[in-house]
């Protein structure tokens, strides 16, 4: 297998991988590499989880004619490349993860894989968010604070590794982070009880004890 093959292989295992564990929709999510001066990107508005040969889009670290093939997000991808030396990008729309951004400028793992892995995830508010100059602006000094994934808010996720897997394991551990933390956010609250325990019946009805005290009232006043 030459490496085109290979890469093609690994844009189609990731693609799927996020489609089945419901990180992106039918038409979303992004995902590229940077070999030198090129990026290998998907195609705009492919499916992921059925990629095909020709979704994968060959362009240059500048811009070009060819962009206007590739995905939404090129843009911020280009700028992370320009300014890091990562070369693998996976962009998601983890639900769990989004849902917390929205109120969150911070999500910090409580498990102890969200803490060794992720440590803590900044949530970008921007105005304008797919494929954005903010974005694109935003995104890349984060990276080079060590953080290896950040969270746009109320819109995706964007992971970064030395290889695709490396990006995805990043973006699965956020979102099983985030749904533990949901869950801690219920229990705070206490929105999860524990059932009450279930009442004893008694063996004989309380009505019957009322009739038999008001039948011998009638008897002591006759």
């Amino acid at each position: 297998m030459d490496k085109m093959s290979e890469m093609f292989e690994m844009f189609r295992l990731i693609g799927e991988d996020l489609y089945r564990r419901g990180l992106i929709d039918s038409h979303g999510g992004s995902i590229s590499v940077r070999s030198g001066e090129r990026i290998f990107i998907n195609s705009r508005d492919c499916m992921l989880a059925h990629l095909k040969t020709e979704d994968i889009v060959e362009v240059g670290i500048e811009p070009s004619e060819s962009d206007s093939k590739a995905s939404r997000e090129l843009q911020v991808h280009r700028a992370i490349y320009k300014e890091t030396a990562y070369t693998a990008i996976v962009e998601a729309h983890p639900p769990k993860a989004i849902i917390l951004s929205v109120n969150e400028s911070k999500i910090i793992p409580q498990d102890a894989k969200g803490a060794l892995f992720i440590k803590s995830v900044p949530v970008v508010k921007v105005r304008d968010k797919i494929g954005s100059d903010e974005v694109s602006r935003l995104l890349p000094p984060i990276y080079r604070s060590d953080y290896v994934i950040a969270v746009v808010k109320d819109y995706a996720s964007f992971a970064v590794g030395k290889t695709l897997e490396e990006a995805l394991k990043y973006t699965t551990c956020l979102e099983q982070s985030c749904e533990i933390l949901l869950y801690l956010k219920l229990l705070e609250r206490k929105e999860i009880k524990a059932p009450e325990p279930a009442q004893r019946r008694r063996a004989i009805p309380p009505s019957i004890g009322v009739m038999d005290r008001e039948r011998d009232k009638r008897r002591f006043h006759r």
